[in-house]
């Protein structure tokens, strides 16, 4: 039995009374968890000042003639930020019997549960534990807890032959924010580790669009597990989809075919293969069939369509306006260390701010009859996986800085819309400017490509999209507002990206810059229209 670099847990009471072990539970918050958790990949708060950690909820889910538990674990900080709450399922092995190897990072401690030796571990790697998860789901059981109950549901994405398995299981060892199992090898169970009062929007989104919106275009919804209480919301804890095969995300597919055209671009041709036209297409259709699919005028609150609002309006306006005043500030303090390209482009930017803050006036006054639905909400190229054929559009769950309510605001499609285009902005320029062999060539012309080269893409994509929809689809009322609304979301997106590469990437500050001043000549164009 390997050994553990943690503190022991002793305790005369047996492992299946945990839950009112008071003492074991104080061994755990003081001695085993802080520097277990602070090993974790999902832990976010590694880099914070740490005020301690506490057990605040724990669920049982039983496994044959044992039980597992779902620790609820709350992190407090002592920068006075909002503490955390994240989820850390335990089993115990006992070394009396036959112990399974388990990878080292699951095992928190040697432990003594009433005179029974053995390892306690993140049940994530007990199989006993992942078996259970899919039993749950495949037969969609509902748990008994002393609050609530956890509620496994199946759905269309599970196959009838596997409801009864059985199923082999394994930990997918990738670290990453949450963890994941693989059941015969045609399933995938994504464990949120960090948690929130509200129902992850990825679960939501994945729902509605497997059982409800008929797009086919995702790993198919295959069922969930949350915690449900009376008088509160559902707590989201896990969610089971259909694995698929792909070759690469659709951001490593477009960086090939950047260096295609670079190769030819050093050779003075100016080369993009129709192959790749073909496949912006696909995106551009695949992309507005997704929105078809969330957009409902029947549905329940949570995806029926609404109108614009003033409320609306406003979020996105602080949001917006909030950006912009930090990025200014950012650009007015760091102006001088940019190469003379980026300063030409962030004084077109800076000097437009009175032009800007108008465009950003009428968007608050302006009628709109345009609708607004759930979103992708981080939607761009990463987010896309490519099968050789077609695409699959993964990771629901919305922009990793906003919270969970905000995540679940409904905007125009054309937001999603607006980040894919910066996206492929992003590929060809950073597959341009980076690329060794693009040292040999004029900047400025590697530049001036990366924009034609973009432009056909954009333009590609834009009208594939619009064109799924046909001439008259009540989202978009007609191509003023589609114009108008496509502008004012890739201001924010862009401006948003500019504060990023100004504090960890100056040397791609050019990219987003590039992105704002495309903005200013459209406001302009429509200040002349």
């Amino acid at each position: 039995m390997p050994d553990s670099p943690f503190p022991h847990l002793t305790t005369a009471h047996d492992w299946a009374h945990l839950r009112t072990d008071v003492e074991a539970i104080r061994l755990l918050e003081t001695a085993i968890l802080p520097p277990y958790v602070n090993t974790c990949r999902w832990f976010a708060g590694k880099a914070r000042p740490q005020d301690g950690f506490s057990v605040s909820t724990i669920h049982e889910v039983p496994m044959g003639d044992t039980v597992a538990y779902l620790l609820l674990l709350t992190a407090r900080y002592a920068d006075g930020g909002e503490p955390e709450t994240y989820q850390l399922p335990l089993s115990f092995l006992d070394a009396s019997e036959q112990l399974p190897d388990v990878n080292p990072k699951g095992v928190l401690t040697i432990a003594y549960f009433g005179g029974r030796r053995g390892l306690l571990v993140d049940a994530l790697y007990d199989e006993r534990f992942q078996q259970a998860l899919f039993r749950g789901v495949a037969s969609g059981q509902d748990v008994a807890q002393e609050t609530g109950s956890l509620h496994f549901q199946r759905g269309r994405g599970l196959d009838p032959e596997d409801i009864r398995g059985p199923v082999s299981s394994r930990v997918l060892g990738v670290d990453s924010s949450n963890s994941a199992l693989i059941f015969g090898e045609k399933y995938f169970l994504k464990l949120y580790r960090k948690l929130f009062r509200l129902t992850n929007p990825e679960v939501e989104l994945v729902e509605y669009l497997t059982e409800q919106g008929g797009f086919a275009y995702i790993p198919a919804f295959a069922g969930s597990l949350t915690w449900q209480r009376p008088d509160a919301p559902d707590v989201t804890l896990g969610m089971m989809q259909r694995m698929v095969e792909n070759q690469q995300d659709t951001w490593g597919v477009t960086g090939l075919h950047v260096g295609d055209f670079l190769e030819e671009f050093l050779h003075r041709k100016f080369v993009v293969r129709e192959s790749v036209f073909e496949e912006v297409e696909l995106l551009g259709r695949r992309t507005a069939e997704m929105h078809l699919g969330l957009y409902s005028t029947h549905a329940e609150p949570p995806f029926r369509a609404e109108p614009f609002t003033d409320d609306y309006r406003q979020f996105l306006l602080r949001r917006i306006r909030h950006l912009m005043d930090n990025r200014y500030a950012l650009l007015v303090d760091k102006y001088l260390d940019l190469d003379p390209q980026a300063q030409r482009l962030a004084w077109v930017f800076m000097e437009a701010k009175e032009l800007l803050d108008e465009f950003l006036e009428e968007f608050a006054t302006r009628p709109f009859h345009s609708l607004r639905t759930r979103v992708h909400g981080d939607y761009h190229l990463g987010q896309v996986l490519h099968t050789g054929q077609d695409y699959v559009i993964i990771d629901f769950e919305g922009e990793p800085e906003s919270s969970i309510v905000d995540r679940k605001i409904k905007h125009s499609p054309l937001k999603d819309v607006a980040g894919m285009i910066r996206s492929y902005h992003y590929a060809v320029s950073a597959g341009l400017f980076t690329a060794p062999e693009a040292a040999q060539a004029d900047p400025e012309r590697i530049f001036i490509a990366a924009d034609r080269w973009y432009r056909l893409m954009r333009d590609t994509y834009l009208d594939t999209y619009l064109g799924t929809f046909g001439p008259e689809h009540p989202l978009f009322h007609n191509n003023t507002e589609i114009n108008f609304l496509l502008l004012v979301y890739l201001l924010e997106k862009a401006v948003y990206e500019l504060g990023y590469e100004l504090s960890y990437r100056p040397s791609w500050v050019k990219i987003p810059l590039k992105g704002l001043v495309d903005v200013v000549l459209e406001v302009e164009k429509l200040r002349e229209a």
